[in-house]
């Protein structure tokens, strides 16, 4: 721990809620290195990801001139642990997301509750490994915790619609649906690269989310749909789930909504759900350390071959202009797969 004895460390932060173009929008600065509280670790970042709450965060709350350190995807090493620690050591390798209500992870050394963390995929890189942790919780919950899928069940039978499926979580989901159950997956995409990668994360079908959702839905999969995981769109899209879902079918959703008229649901009783993998750590609960056991069955299923990292384009080092090109880009929402950083 020799980098951390001036008790500084870089860091990314920002002061304001400015537009993305806007130089101070994000800033390199100086921070004290944190200290682990009792069930923490202190890593040290090798690599981030960078996430539409990143930008949503920033857009939408004011630090009134403190800096606030986004990022919740992380990949790094073990430092130092909390008295109370029990599933890590210093020299450990690990990835994972953390938790909203926390500083982010856009700093050369971190603090997260070891319930969050997992054991890096040992055939990753660092860089590869970041690109996992929340699209990867978010995934595995939404299917098998929300929409109640078996994670185990190949032979299990239906179809599951995952709108945006070349998108960080899209891409997570179908490859988790299509490695442990045995549903017929459609994914949505708009851009010949878009439907390519939704294609290679193992998408049986591709429909194109710009055009009549249902019509194009009851071509693929005549009989009907049994599951939709939302990732976006779900306000304009409701009425197309409600046509194409079987009765007693189930929605999941991500996307953010003020209000949404799930009424079009009742009449064949389908189900609503919502997912925020940061529930755990918001409202801390007694299930939390799940996330710890499901990040480490992720790292096993990558190193077995069965999922592949969705990281698609590393931007550089960790700093205000690399993460200000990246907030950029998913601003735009052109990005395929996961941004990541490298290094400070």
């Amino acid at each position: 721990m020799t980098e951390t004895q001036n008790g500084t460390m870089p860091a990314v932060a920002f002061r304001r809620s400015l537009p993305i173009d806007d130089p101070e929008s994000l800033l390199d600065v100086e921070l004290p290195v944190p200290q682990p509280g009792p069930r923490d670790l202190l890593v040290r970042v090798e690599a981030v990801a960078v996430n539409p709450v990143d930008y949503k965060v920033r857009r939408n709350s004011d630090p009134g001139g403190e800096p606030k350190v986004l990022g919740w995807d992380a990949a790094g090493t073990v430092v130092a642990v909390g008295d109370e620690v029990e599933l890590f050591e210093a020299g450990d390798e690990v990835y994972y997301a953390g938790a909203l209500n926390r500083p982010g992870a856009n700093s050369r050394f971190h603090v997260v509750d070891e319930r969050l963390v997992g054991r890096k995929p040992a055939t990753l890189s660092f860089t590869e490994a970041a690109a996992l942790p929340l699209t990867s919780l978010t995934a595995w919950e939404g299917l098998f915790e929300r929409l109640g899928l078996r994670g185990d069940a190949l032979g299990q039978t239906g179809t599951l619609l995952v709108t945006a499926a070349a998108g960080g979580v899209g891409s997570i989901a179908v490859q988790l649906a299509r490695a442990l159950t045995g549903l017929t997956v459609i994914g949505t995409a708009s851009r010949p690269e878009t439907v390519e990668f939704a294609r290679r994360m193992g998408a049986h079908h591709i429909v194109d989310h710009r055009g009549p959702l249902a019509k194009q839905l009851a071509e693929v999969a005549p009989g009907g749909v049994d599951y939709v995981f939302s990732t976006i769109g779900t306000d304009r899209n409701l009425t197309a789930y409600a046509e194409a879902l079987t009765p007693f079918g189930a929605v999941v959703a991500i996307d953010d909504h003020d209000s949404l008229d799930i009424g079009v649901l009742k009449p064949k009783s389908i189900s609503f759900h919502w997912e925020l993998m940061f529930t755990h750590s918001l409202f801390p609960t007694p299930r939390q350390v799940d996330q710890h056991r499901i990040l480490d069955r992720i790292a096993r299923l990558v190193d077995a071959g069965v999922l592949t990292t969705i990281a698609t384009r590393d931007l550089g080092p960790v700093n205000a202009a690399n993460l200000r090109e990246a907030h950029r880009i998913l601003e735009s929402g052109t990005a395929i797969g996961k941004l990541t950083l490298t290094g400070f």
